[in-house]
């Protein structure tokens, strides 16, 4: 697979004025160096370079890439064409599917896995890889359905009362050739605002592959002090994905938020105190928060996959506003008992997924690479402890006098 890497930006918001912002220094080497030995490693070795500002400093730095064990091709656009009107530059001399990334981006990711998903649906536009992020109130975000496939663009800013997902898109892509007939040429335009729009709205398919791995825009030098310090201790490259991750399991109804197991509403769904603090202190101890939820009454009948997707969206919301999130949600619908009234057949069975089984944690731990011997599972009942105990985590049944925060800080300090 061939990298195109677009590499135009200013960096005016860290000062720079020598050097275009993909050549600022991260622990004594440039960012585009750092991400070009990304692509390499994967077995990515012919790679483009989209410049415009001060581009000769690129082009002086890298050649032709043999210093690098590369093939690098200079392409320099003759006037700012932006993300999407850049790329056209490169129409006729790509091949097939093909990776980008935005030359501002400090990464470390499991490229395999990310094209393994990209190749599964080939008939696709393209791929953006997603992520949660811990200001999705000021952050433009993507929408997704249950099959992965993007449904919209929710630019900031977000109208007032508004719910979704937390889910940035992450400037990486993988695209097929058509991405080309998307974009006139000589024209300014942006992807995430001009050209990803517009292309669902016109039918066109583009799926999201979501991932907790480290993709960070270094914008500001307060971000750039906090992730060279991240580079620089390696924790930006144990957070790929072929590195085992440690996880907290936490249950959601007594757990996350005010009880609702008889009338779930988006309405109702309150967080109890102190749980945004807690997982935000779960996110910056870069153990994931998944949350694995039992959901009968969705077999039952009295709530749609429709509404519990807007109270998870809820969720997500609401923790944002306090700059948490959860890396992942699962859900078990089924239930075994038969005899309500409105009930859905096929869901009332017996499964794997229903805790006290573990299915959703070992669900997770495969998709996730998770390491459950170092995992803790957290709930408010005995079913939450003993699905946590089958699946290999360690566990902590919450009590009126024993909150999450105070579940979270005892397994954070041991």
């Amino acid at each position: 697979m061939q990298l195109v890497i677009i590499a135009g930006g200013k960096g005016t918001r860290l000062g720079l004025k020598d050097i275009p912002k993909p050549m600022c220094q991260i622990g004594g080497k440039p960012l585009l160096e750092r991400q070009i030995e990304l692509a390499k490693r994967y077995g990515i070795n012919e790679i483009f370079i989209l410049s415009g500002h001060l581009s000769q400093v690129i082009i002086d730095y890298f050649g032709d890439g043999s210093r690098f064990g590369v093939k690098i091709h200079h392409v320099v656009e003759p006037h700012p064409l932006g993300t999407a009107g850049s790329l056209k530059l490169l129409e006729g001399m790509l091949e097939g599917r093909f990776l980008v990334f935005y030359g501002d981006v400090v990464m470390d990711f499991d490229i395999d896995s990310f094209t393994q998903f990209d190749l599964a649906d080939p008939n696709t536009v393209g791929t953006l890889l997603v992520h949660p992020g811990n200001h999705p109130y000021d952050s433009d975000l993507v929408e997704i359905n249950a099959e992965n496939e993007i449904t919209g663009f929710l630019s900031k800013p977000h109208p007032e009362g508004m719910i979704y997902r937390n889910l940035n898109n992450a400037a990486v892509y993988i695209f097929g050739q058509e991405i080309f007939n998307a974009i006139p040429k000589d024209v300014p335009l942006d992807f995430g605002k001009d050209i990803f729009p517009k292309l669902v709205a016109s039918g066109k398919r583009l799926r999201a592959y979501d991932t907790p791995e480290f993709i960070r825009d270094m914008g500001t030098p307060d971000r750039l002090k906090v992730i060279e310090k991240d580079v620089v201790s390696g924790l930006v490259s144990r957070l790929n994905r072929k590195n085992p991750r440690k996880a907290i399991f936490l249950d959601r109804d007594g757990t996350i938020n005010v009880n609702m197991d008889t009338h779930p509403t988006v309405e109702g769904f309150r967080l109890l105190p102190g749980v945004a603090e807690a997982i935000r202190k779960i996110n910056e101890s870069h153990f994931l928060a998944i949350v694995v939820t039992n959901q009968p009454m969705i077999a039952k009948g009295f709530l749609t996959f429709e509404e519990l997707d807007s109270i998870h969206k809820k969720m997500e919301t609401l923790l944002g506003e306090e700059r948490a999130y959860v890396d992942r949600i699962y859900f078990c619908p089924h239930h075994p008992e038969k005899g309500f009234p409105g009930e859905v057949p096929e869901l009332k069975t017996l499964c794997s997924c229903r805790k006290p089984h573990p299915g959703m944690l070992l669900q997770a731990a495969q998709a996730l690479n998770i390491d459950l011997k170092e995992s803790w599972m957290i709930g408010d009942s005995e079913t939450d402890v003993a699905a946590g105990e089958a699946a290999g985590c360690k566990a902590i049944q919450l009590k009126p006098d024993f909150t999450l925060l105070d579940a979270i800080d005892k397994v954070l300090n041991k």
